[in-house]
């Protein structure tokens, strides 16, 4: 199988993933923070370690305010019904995924809050200058993905910050494309609120994501229960970062992120980002002189901020047929339909069958690239 669905759930993982799972399950495996014995304090020391290593990587400040979540929509819920009162403003955009609009679609459907949602240039970019002209007097929250997840385009993060801090704004950031394949700089960006996810660009596994909270905002808490300490408050703890985490944590799977952001870090976030782009540039290349296929979002160039994503439909097909011809005929996983952002398809004019969305990782080759092209031209023919 060639596997090009990675902007879904990175596949392979790096080896030292697996083997830092199997290990820690087998030798590890306490609850962490709830007892004093050695396996109890050797699984608390490994959250700790990860918890400063995921600091570092987002320019954050303090470990204790990275926030271990089931992903990355975890983390949007706890940060927009955590921060956002009745009566709130929340900017926005029209392409986000379904993670950032379904929480804020509730809320305003219900009342508690309104939002103003920004359209982008053709290209799927945001211009920070309608970010600015759409906050208003009761603007709480600027919230939006870094990375469009159909259109590949990454916004201009640090430029929007600057405009939501210059306002006295919140700054919520949706990381879930963009981590491990585009820097982040939580400090230099004016962001309030990161969310990302351990199993897409961070190549860790499945369950696993996490919210950095800044000290400009503290979220009341998602969840409610046991922390391991301060046992005997009746209400959850006010320290971080027991704050906001209840329960038993994934602690198999943040041992294996710790293993998948090492190795993302020591090949650089910058070169993974590139060898996905130019994977994407390859297969832009063999597609566009095709009059018979579409190519959506920005087009790859050296110097132009997007990830390898690469949306595309074909004349007389589906998208879901493409996408079932591929795996039947050529043992080729992609992504089809809508991709759980279907305002960004309103806005490409895809809605609603979607596109063929092909996302590839760090272990996909130039080879592989060219047989997709290839199956795609005989699929045309």
């Amino acid at each position: 199988m060639i596997y090009l669905d990675n902007a879904a759930t990175s596949h392979p993982k790096p080896e030292q993933v697996y083997v830092r799972m199997d290990r820690f399950a087998r030798e590890v495996g306490a609850n962490p923070g709830r007892s004093g014995h050695r396996m109890a304090i050797e699984a608390e020391a490994e959250i700790a370690s990860v918890r400063r290593a995921l600091t570092t990587l987002f320019g954050g400040t303090n470990p204790g305010r990275l926030i271990f979540t089931l992903n990355a929509t975890d983390a949007l819920n706890m940060a927009l019904k955590g921060v956002l009162m009745r009566g709130d403003h929340v900017v926005t955009t029209v392409i986000e995924h379904n993670s950032v609009a379904r929480p804020l679609n509730a809320m305003e459907s219900s009342g508690w809050i309104t939002v103003t949602r920004v359209r982008p240039a053709p290209d799927g970019t945001i211009d920070p200058g309608d970010i600015d002209a759409a906050i208003n007097d009761r603007t709480r929250l600027v919230v939006l993905g870094q990375a469009s997840n159909v259109l590949g385009a990454a916004q201009r993060i640090g430029e929007i910050g600057a405009v939501v801090r210059r306002r006295e704004r919140l700054f919520a950031v949706d990381a879930a494309q963009g981590a491990g394949v585009l820097p982040i700089d939580i400090g230099k960006d004016s962001i309030d609120l990161l969310a990302f996810t351990g199993h897409k660009g961070l190549l860790g596994p499945v369950g696993t994501g996490g919210l950095y909270v800044g000290d400009r905002v503290s979220p009341r808490p998602w969840r409610e229960g046991g922390t391991g300490g301060d046992s005997a408050l009746p209400t959850q703890p006010v320290d971080y970062p027991h704050a906001l985490e209840a329960g038993t944590p994934n602690t198999v799977g943040i041992a294996g992120l710790g293993e998948a952001v090492n190795f993302v870090a020591t090949r650089g976030v910058i070169s993974m980002g590139d060898h996905e782009r130019r994977l994407a540039a390859r297969l832009w290349g063999v597609l566009k002189p095709d009059t018979r296929v579409s190519l959506h979002g920005p087009e790859p160039a050296p110097g132009r901020a997007r990830t390898g994503i690469v949306s595309l439909t074909l004349a007389g097909h589906t998208p879901s047929e493409v996408g079932a011809i591929l795996d039947s005929a050529f043992g080729i996983a992609v992504r089809t339909g809508l991709h759980c952002a279907p305002g960004a398809h309103r806005f490409l004019g895809t809605f609603p069958e979607g596109t063929v969305r092909v996302s590839p990782g760090p272990f996909n080759t130039e080879d592989e690239i060219d047989t997709l092209g290839a199956a795609l031209r005989e699929i045309l023919t």
